[in-house]
């Protein structure tokens, strides 16, 4: 039985209307991210399951319980913001246990949460210090450790990370994760970071313009993308995206377009068969394109070098295909010379292709 419903939400401001009937089962102990771009309706979603914003349509169940017109506090959730939201004047201890003394439990309750909250979010030594004494890192962590120790049924962020620098960005993440593993319960996370939605969730909820675009498990969102949108979105460096039409070569359905000429697997083939239209946008992931100077042309693709970034082990090369920009993920140590045409092998089992109109995928 899914511990949070929402059936059919809306939610409208004046006349324009941002979220058009969210539909979205979340299970027991599940951490599900809703990921998408700035303006998507992600966070407004986790504001209206908060109590923050009102419904304007469809409804919220918790357990069971329609809750859209109960208060916030009447909801069992607790949220960690954006902006940490702590009490400046409050040593950590007290930032922690605040809710918990806001409902009079006894002190001997209170010491044993916050201490064993502490523990796990490595914050014992820092008990007695005030949020300003703290780096931006530790400061989330006691954001954090706030809603825990409400211990609620379920528990709410709103891009917690975005504030941090890159590198802090992917300390929180580990230690967001090893949480994860500690405290068994919904947890429903917001994020415009696709790397944070492939490597904390156990579902992922895709938003683009107030739609649910795709949800499921990150490696099935990974490998079978419902649309254009979605494949574009997750996975970094993203896919790569060519203009093609599909075409029967003596009884070999091959995908052509300007540079390349490639022949389809036999289930790719297959569902190419079954469109009306020739025309489709061509998907491939620069981990999908392997250097290879051998390949057959059947097989590969030729690449002119335009752009070469070094990021240690790996280049990420842009290159040039007959007028379209490629980018392949390359071993560093391979030679490369600006300018230079290099052969590259494609995974031809993970061609992806989307309809050029409507931009769902053909499978």
């Amino acid at each position: 039985m899914p511990r949070i419903r929402l059936e059919n939400l809306v939610k409208r401001y004046g006349d324009v209307e941002v979220l058009h009937g969210i539909n979205l089962d979340m299970d027991e102990n599940e951490f599900t991210v809703l990921v998408g771009p700035s303006g998507c309706g992600k966070s407004t979603t986790l504001r209206m399951i908060a109590g923050l914003e009102t419904v304007s349509d469809g409804e919220i169940f918790i357990n069971d319980r329609p809750v859209s017109n109960l208060e916030p506090k009447a909801r069992d959730l607790a949220m960690v913001f954006q902006d940490y939201a702590l009490y400046p004047h409050m040593n950590v201890a007290r930032n922690m246990s605040f809710a918990l003394r806001l409902q009079r439990r006894p002190k001997k309750e209170i010491d044993e949460k916050v201490g064993n909250v502490a523990e796990m979010l490595g914050l014992t030594d820092f008990l007695h210090r005030k949020p300003g004494e703290l780096s931006g890192g530790q400061r989330q962590r006691v954001a954090m450790g706030r809603a825990l120790t409400r211990d609620a049924g379920t528990f709410l962020f709103d891009e917690p990370l975005s504030n941090l620098d890159a590198k802090l960005r992917g300390q929180m993440r580990a230690e967001l994760a090893l949480m994860r593993q500690k405290v068994r319960k919904n947890m429903i996370y917001v994020t415009h970071d696709q790397i944070e939605a492939m490597t904390l969730g156990d579902r992922i909820v895709v938003m683009h313009g107030g739609y649910i675009q795709q949800q499921g498990t990150p490696e099935e969102l990974f490998k079978r993308p419902a649309n254009k949108f979605v494949a574009g979105f997750l996975g970094s460096p993203p896919m790569n995206f060519l203009e093609a039409e599909i075409q029967d070569l003596s009884g070999q359905p091959v995908v052509r377009g300007k540079g390349f000429e490639l022949a389809l697997p036999a289930e790719k083939a297959a569902a190419a068969a079954s469109k009306t239209s020739n025309a489709v946008t061509l998907g491939i992931r620069p981990s999908d394109l392997h250097f290879s100077p051998d390949a057959s042309d059947q097989e590969a693709v030729d690449l002119r070098v335009i752009v070469s970034e070094y990021i240690g082990a790996q280049s990420v090369l842009l290159c040039d295909c007959g007028g379209q920009k490629v980018e392949v993920e390359l071993k560093s140590e391979t030679p490369i010379a600006l300018g230079e045409t290099l052969r590259f092998a494609v995974n031809r089992e993970g061609i992806h292709m989307f309809d050029r109109e409507t931009e769902v995928a053909i499978r």
